[in-house]
């Protein structure tokens, strides 16, 4: 049975990320909004998205798993989709960060027409052509037309400051991290039998890691090795495990003993949230340096905002409010990459909104009510037959 509060969350989830990721196009918007810079000890509106996502991708992972045994799939085919899935997600991931990082001048055809080729590229090779009403023997075609555009866009990379420097890894960009942290949850939840003891282990080994890497006990010379940093680094991984642990919690109690999943998911969330804000003093609350106590703190916020969403959702049926950005929830990359087609058209065209438009609680209001037009535009195309699909 599908649990429509995971949908629902993930759906406010995505608006509040396209929301956020907007905030680089305005003016004077309140700090507590933003995130936090590198060195602050602070936590941000922005700072809990990410995490957030991240714990939905876990509460994800059962379902999506046992609904293909249930199909009698193969454990091997299973985690063959598994690792398929995660390489795309990391593929996107680097040449989504390196976008950020590309060198105008020294690109042939420019960064921001760089740009949008690649949110194309990304288009044809991972739209569910089946389902759109184009002819099945161009399927394959466009697939490959996609793949030979990132190799070209691959080849003329220039980025850096100076426009000197080839495409990197570098922190993988967000849907890197989304894979890497889904390929390992998803394979190990796969492979420990859904054994809700083996994933708490896990849960508090990842959580264990992320204090040993925050005091300098995790170092590795090896570029190879430091390459996988986001798995061995422990946070990252931490916040879908714990989703995976929630979805557990709700598959074995949700239906004889409802309150008892309530009650330990809010202790959850609460012993979360005391630790990150008892260590603070010790390593500061920081996204960017993921910190142990921003570690602590977003996963006790998820385990609670869970917990809300799951009573209002499932128990109170209260859903017609979440009609509007429901494709959010069921067409989630496809709402990801729309600002990847528009942003690069915005300043190739010139278009600009007034500056009024821009500045402060109007241009929040804007930049918010542009998360929705985003969302209500994957929605029609999703009713078209036209949704990515990793």
């Amino acid at each position: 049975m599908r649990v429509v509060s995971i949908d629902i969350l993930r759906a406010v989830t995505m608006v509040l990320m396209i929301w956020v990721n907007d905030f680089w196009t305005l003016i004077d918007i309140p700090k507590w909004l933003t995130h936090a810079t590198a060195h602050e000890d602070y936590l941000g509106f922005s700072d809990i998205i990410f995490p957030l996502f991240l714990f939905i991708v876990g509460l994800s992972i059962p379902h999506a798993i046992e609904h293909r045994l249930v199909k009698k799939e193969p454990t091997s085919k299973i985690a063959k989709h598994i690792i398929t899935r995660s390489f795309s997600l990391i593929i996107i991931g680097v040449f989504m960060v390196n976008y950020g990082s590309a060198h105008h001048e020294s690109i042939s055809i420019g960064k921001y027409f760089w740009g949008l080729l690649m949110a194309f590229a990304v288009a044809l090779i991972w739209m569910d052509w089946k389902k759109t009403p184009l002819q099945k023997k161009w399927h394959p075609y466009l697939k490959v037309t996609g793949v030979c555009i990132l190799i070209f866009l691959a080849i003329i990379y220039k980025g850096g400051p100076e426009g000197v420097d080839w495409m990197k890894t570098q922190w993988w960009g967000i849907l890197g991290l989304i894979g890497w942290a889904y390929a390992i949850n998803a394979l190990l939840y796969l492979y420990s039998k859904k054994n809700s003891i083996t994933i708490s282990i896990i849960w508090v080994i990842l959580n264990v890691l992320s204090i040993m890497n925050q005091m300098d006990l995790i170092t590795f010379k090896s570029e190879t090795i430091t390459t996988f940093s986001v798995l061995y680094s422990g946070s990252i991984p931490a916040f879908t495990t714990a989703g995976i642990l929630a979805s557990l919690l709700h598959i074995k109690l949700s239906k004889t003993k409802l309150q008892w999943f309530y009650i330990t998911l809010i202790a959850l969330g609460v012993i979360n949230i005391v630790f990150g804000l008892s260590t603070r003093s010790f390593w500061g609350i920081s996204k960017i340096q993921e910190t142990p106590s921003w570690l602590a703190i977003c996963t006790g916020i998820s385990f609670l905002l869970f917990s809300v969403m799951h009573f209002i959702a499932d128990v109170k049926k209260q859903v017609k409010w979440a009609i509007i950005i429901a494709p959010a929830g069921t067409a989630t990359l496809t709402c990801y990459m729309i600002p990847y087609f528009l942003y690069p058209i915005w300043v190739i065209t010139g278009i600009k909104l007034p500056h009024i438009l821009n500045i402060s609680i109007i241009g929040l209001l804007i930049s918010f009510g542009f998360a929705l037009l985003v969302v209500v535009f994957t929605g029609w195309l999703e009713r078209k037959g036209y949704k990515l699909k990793l």
